[in-house]
């Protein structure tokens, strides 16, 4: 079963924080800056917190990622471009 989760993340490096954007860019779909909705198994989640690890500087960088209820719909607001499979768009 998959689970939706917002990766957030502040890296103090410019070399880390490209490499980080870059992989959760091929396993995540870009919301704001430094924000990811990604939606993985288990195990999946357990890859990424692993290869994550490698990629920052733990000292200096900051990665948070939240499990989101996946039963219920992502409401988006505002002029953001990229909407992910699921997710309901309010305009004003």
């Amino acid at each position: 079963m998959q689970t939706h989760y917002l990766v957030c993340y502040d890296i103090a490096d410019e070399g880390r924080l490209a490499r980080v954007y870059h992989y959760l860019k091929g396993v995540g779909v870009p919301m704001q800056y430094s924000v990811f909705l990604c939606s993985w198994t288990w195990s999946q989640y357990q890859e990424a917190l692993a290869h994550l690890a490698e990629l920052i500087d733990s000292k200096a960088d900051d990665v948070r990622i939240y499990p989101l209820p996946s039963d219920q719909p992502i409401t988006s607001l505002g002029s953001g471009d990229r909407t992910p499979d699921g997710a309901m768009v309010m305009l004003p």
